[in-house]
């Protein structure tokens, strides 16, 4: 007899966590507007035939601050950047600068007629939306085509953005407002359509949701794309890893691994077998790049000058580091990788198996910290990620507040590099510390729930287990038992690994969409 749950009523008796409810940060927060729902009252997502159930008011909030996101870059749309205007009203974008930069304006076609800075399918897409607008401008030569360009680039990134609030609602079916961490951060607001992040965001938001519904080939076919359009996707197949490594089942892992080369190199061949010097420009800009601005090094570099001159003879390390870029490049790659090695070994030594997406949080996150390259939109990659690893409002609203400062004081640099001082240098350093110390502070929080997952609250409504582990959900094998006693590591009572959960029909575990019919 078959144990699925019937598609024509709800699928688990457990209501929905609300902040309000679980988070004293939120739970402080009610109390302005009356505070938590009482113990007494109806759940409004209980009420029969209610239309404004939580995805939903999610899902329209999503829109809402992308539409207001469209808004707080209107005042840049028309292309005519005078008197510093997109630094002082915040609406900078990539999109309608690199239009002309790359001479798409033009009719040139990306990696064919000029080389990109960026992977291949942001190339891609760059000229599958910009060749036609140039196309339609020729004919219409009255429109804006940079103006066009943006908004057709938007829409469409927006499409990404409400795909990606999709899948963390699909994989948190039992706390739907966790979602609501990325879609209403006001660094969504501001950074949305700063570049085109959000495209590499999405195929990999949708690689993670197909992972969790045990198809790892097609996961790693998403994943692929995403590292074809930013490298950062290409990070997640290290936690899946970890978690292989712990259960002993290195088939899905490879199936995606796989999956994952040959996406990237089918996307990557066409460019790279007929405009092989263009297909190089991503690799060498990267390779040539100095100190970027608010890094770690641009930092440590600024503190250097204090005492140092740097000149020769008279530099500390860091500005040394600045006049020797590939020196600086293997010690960021170092860094990184020792980074990785910790995040492995913790991975294995923790008394539960990690959960997916707290291991990807930290390997990204460990990424941006060692990189010599921190680009104001990079913030996004975070988000998401945060919203599923580690979904307490505390710290994130303080990490966000922390990368808006970054964000004015960045543009306020900007504007100083032009001739005319806004802020001090040092307060720039400030704030790029102050970004650098919250991300930091969120890594040690999520390493610190690792290892303490008592106090996970994801696994707490999950009884126990990881929503996201996919085909590699179930208990340690018995070599991990034997590698934490090998460093001393005791077992704690009911800790070890993932036990399997009571009800292995609960559909909030097997299928994350909550109905075998959306399979």
């Amino acid at each position: 007899m078959s144990t699925q749950p019937s598609t024509d009523r709800p699928t688990t008796d457990r209501p929905d966590v609300t902040p309000a409810t679980e988070d004293g940060f939120v739970r402080g927060l009610s109390q302005m507007i009356g505070g938590p729902l009482g113990s007494h009252a109806v759940p409004p997502d209980s009420r029969p035939g209610r239309f404004w159930t939580a995805p939903r008011i999610v899902l329209a909030l999503t829109c809402l601050v992308l539409a207001l996101s469209w808004v707080q870059k209107s005042p840049c749309m028309d292309g005519n950047w005078q008197k510093n205007v997109q630094y002082t009203r915040y609406c900078y974008t990539d999109v309608l600068a690199l239009y002309f930069a790359e001479g798409i304006n033009e009719g040139k076609v990306p990696y064919a007629d000029h080389p990109v800075e960026y992977p291949v399918v942001t190339g891609y897409f760059m000229g599958a939306l910009g060749l036609p607008v140039h196309a339609y401008g020729v004919k219409n030569p009255d429109i804006n085509q940079g103006s066009w360009f943006y908004n057709v680039n938007a829409l469409v990134l927006s499409l990404f953005a409400v795909a990606t609030v999709g899948v963390i609602l699909a994989l948190r079916r039992r706390r739907p407002w966790d979602a609501a961490i990325f879609a209403l951060s006001p660094i969504l607001l501001l950074t949305a359509t700063i570049n085109w992040d959000l495209l590499a965001i999405g195929l990999a938001a949708i690689g993670l949701y197909l992972w969790v519904k045990q198809k790892p080939v097609w996961a790693g076919v998403l994943l692929g794309l995403g590292a074809a359009a930013k490298l950062w996707p290409l990070f997640i197949l290290g936690p899946i890893l970890i978690l292989a490594l712990r259960t002993g089942r290195p088939k899905p892992f490879v199936a995606s691994f796989l999956a994952t080369g040959a996406t990237w190199a089918l996307a990557n061949f066409p460019v790279w077998f007929w405009y092989h010097e263009s297909w190089l420009r991503f690799f060498r800009l990267n390779s040539e790049r100095p100190i970027d601005w608010g890094t770690f090094w641009y930092i440590g570099r600024y503190l250097d000058g204090k005492w140092n001159t740097g000149t020769d003879g008279d530099q500390g390390p860091f500005q040394w580091l600045s006049n020797n870029i590939p020196t600086l490049n293997y010690l960021s790659y170092a860094l990184f990788g020792l980074a990785c090695l910790a995040i492995l070994v913790v991975g294995l030594l923790a008394p539960r198996r990690p959960r997916l997406s707290q291991l990807a949080f930290l390997v990204v996150a460990a990424f941006l910290l060692t990189s010599k390259v921190w680009s104001q939109q990079y913030v996004l990659w975070l988000l998401p990620l945060i919203a599923l690893a580690r979904p307490k409002w505390g710290a994130i609203m303080a990490w966000t507040v922390a990368e808006v400062g970054y964000l004015a004081a960045f543009y306020a640099e900007l504007i100083g590099a032009g001739g005319k001082t806004v802020i001090p240098e040092g307060t720039f350093v400030l704030a790029s510390t102050a970004r650098f110390v919250t991300v930091a502070v969120l890594f040690g929080l999520v390493m610190r729930e690792i290892w303490r997952p008592e106090l996970d609250v994801v696994r707490e409504s999950y009884d126990g287990a990881d929503p996201d582990a996919g085909p590699l959900d179930g208990p340690d094998v018995g070599w991990v038992a034997g590698f934490r006693r090998t460093f001393g590591i005791g077992t704690r009572s009911g800790s070890s690994g993932d036990a399997e959960p009571a009800d292995r029909t609960d559909p909030d575990l097997t299928d994350p969409v909550g109905s075998p019919a959306a399979s």
